[in-house]
């Protein structure tokens, strides 16, 4: 029956989604037209920006045609509108921060080549005693999921851990010892790699493309930067929280008491062997990566010793930007050679051309739209509107109402085109309150990362969901209690360490 009602779900979902995405293409003029007509009562820039941003939206939530060639022509066409000029409307896309992007994808896509996730997944999971407890085994796959998703992609990250995943519970299906595990173990056990590099990827400002992209309109529009460490000191505590609240009520619902497994050591100790050892791109993706990281904290630990008004801190934050740093790392890898006699390095360009571009457009064309709401005031009008509506008027009420704002619609729509939308209002509405926008649209950007409930809310949740083992109201079940830990625990630890780590 399970079976059966995965594949009918699977049919309704590729009709609505078919049904949704054509929806857009028609939604989306007719939105511009009817805002284009509307009396808004906005100078003529902001309201011919408001028509632009209202087609873009339906766009990004319908996904009609690919989100970053939404966000292109949503900036050329509010030049061709004469919003602003060319040269005005595109320079966010040579923004700095669209550099760490490039440089980090370049570092994840090596350590893919070269199978150091898999190497670090396998040494996790052949820890002494792992691989003997169900509950151990849990906790360390996915662990492995949430450390490896903090820095690179989310979704690659669960697709590398997927096939890891499946052939554990065929070592388990396959045993006829000891008492057997529930049929619901398997089920537990994938979605715990889907929610878990999920919750990963809050941990650094690279671990998820929304962290970028609030950090990015944080920014542009409020002056204040958040650097890599001061993020990891409020994205860690929360990943921490969430980690152990998802794993308790996942390991609750599927491991029995007293259990014990066999034939998983065996089979992650032949995995590990046929790794065979270090190889010379792996040697040299980890020296790279590892000095990237080193460079990315090194102004955090300055600060933390020196404070941050010291001359050392303000020096090295200078001359070692985040994006600055992860290009002289990705550059690293074209330099350290692997065979030198045949000319070969590190990464070659043929697999460093297949980063997510996409991400990097995206985020270059929704800071070029939001940038542009703010300079033609069409952001400032939307916050005093929200805030005559919502009455908001504390710190804490819009850090919370941001939060739950942009977990609501991850759930609808892709989390980087949740970040693009609800961060700008955020800042403009916290201005418009007389409020420190900062700390609320650190919320909003960790919550564009939450979204556990369907498999259409994140890909981490529909690569788990593929596999026919995970029963739709399992991941509803368990993503909506998710859903609602991880607004309180981002609520709260924003609340009391947001002032501490972000203050100006």
């Amino acid at each position: 029956m399970d079976a059966d009602a995965h594949r009918a779900f699977q049919v309704v979902e590729a009709r609505f989604e078919l049904v949704r995405k054509r929806s857009g293409l028609f939604l989306a003029p007719i939105v511009f037209v009817v805002l284009w007509f509307a009396t808004l009562g906005l100078d003529t820039p902001a309201h011919r920006l408001a028509a632009v941003l209202g087609a873009v939206v339906v766009l990004w939530i319908t996904e009609a045609i690919p989100m970053a060639i939404t966000a292109f022509l949503g900036v050329a066409v509010a030049v061709v509108l004469g919003v602003a000029p060319p040269v005005e409307a595109f320079a966010p896309f040579a923004d700095p921060l669209i550099f760490l992007f490039i440089g980090t994808f370049m570092l994840a896509q090596a350590i893919f080549s070269h199978g150091l996730d898999r190497r670090f997944a396998f040494a996790i999971l052949g820890w002494r005693g792992v691989a003997h407890r169900p509950a151990r085994v849990l906790v360390a796959y996915a662990g492995v999921s949430c450390m490896i998703s903090m820095w690179i992609s989310n979704t690659a990250t669960t697709a590398m851990m997927f096939p890891i995943g499946l052939s554990v519970l065929h070592v388990l299906e396959s045993q006829r010892r000891g008492r057997p595990l529930p049929p619901r173990f398997g089920t537990i056990l994938l979605l715990s790699n889907a929610f878990a590099a999920s919750i990963g990827g809050l941990a650094t400002p690279v671990g998820t493309p929304p962290n970028l992209i609030g950090i990015g309109f944080i920014q542009r529009e409020t002056g204040a930067s958040i650097p890599f460490f001061s993020w990891m000191a409020l994205g860690i505590p929360v990943v921490v929280v969430m980690f152990a609240l998802a794993l308790i009520d996942l390991g609750r619902a599927a491991i029995p008491r007293r259990a014990t497994l066999h034939g998983v050591a065996d089979f992650i100790a032949g995995e590990r062997a046929a790794l065979g050892p270090w190889t010379r791109g792996q040697k040299n993706t980890m020296f790279a990566f590892g000095l990237t990281v080193g460079l990315w904290v090194l102004p955090g630990f300055i600060a933390l010793v020196a404070g941050n008004d010291s001359p050392a801190y303000r020096q090295v934050a200078t001359l070692l930007p985040e994006g600055s740093v992860a290009l002289l790392g990705a550059g690293l890898l074209f330099i350290l050679p692997t065979d030198f006699s045949r000319h070969q390095f590190t990464l070659r360009w043929e697999e460093a051309k297949n980063i997510d571009w996409w991400i990097v457009f995206l985020y270059g064309g929704g800071i070029a739209l939001g940038t542009l709401a703010f300079k033609t005031g069409l952001a400032e009008t939307m916050g005093r509107g929200l805030t005559e509506i919502w009455g908001v008027r504390s710190a804490f009420t819009l850090l919370a109402l941001s939060t739950v704002l942009a977990a609501l619609l991850s759930e609808t729509t892709s989390n980087t085109a949740s970040a693009n939308m609800v961060v700008p209002v955020v800042i403009a509405f916290a201005n418009s309150a007389g409020i420190d926008p900062v700390v609320p649209a650190v919320g909003a950007t960790m919550g564009a990362s939450l979204g556990f409930m369907l498999p259409v809310s994140t890909p981490t949740n529909a690569i788990v969901y593929g596999s026919g083992r995970i029963p739709l109201t399992t991941m509803m079940r368990h993503g909506i209690v998710l859903d609602v830990v991880g607004v309180v625990v981002i609520v709260t630890v924003l609340a009391v360490l947001g002032p501490l780590v972000l203050a100006r």
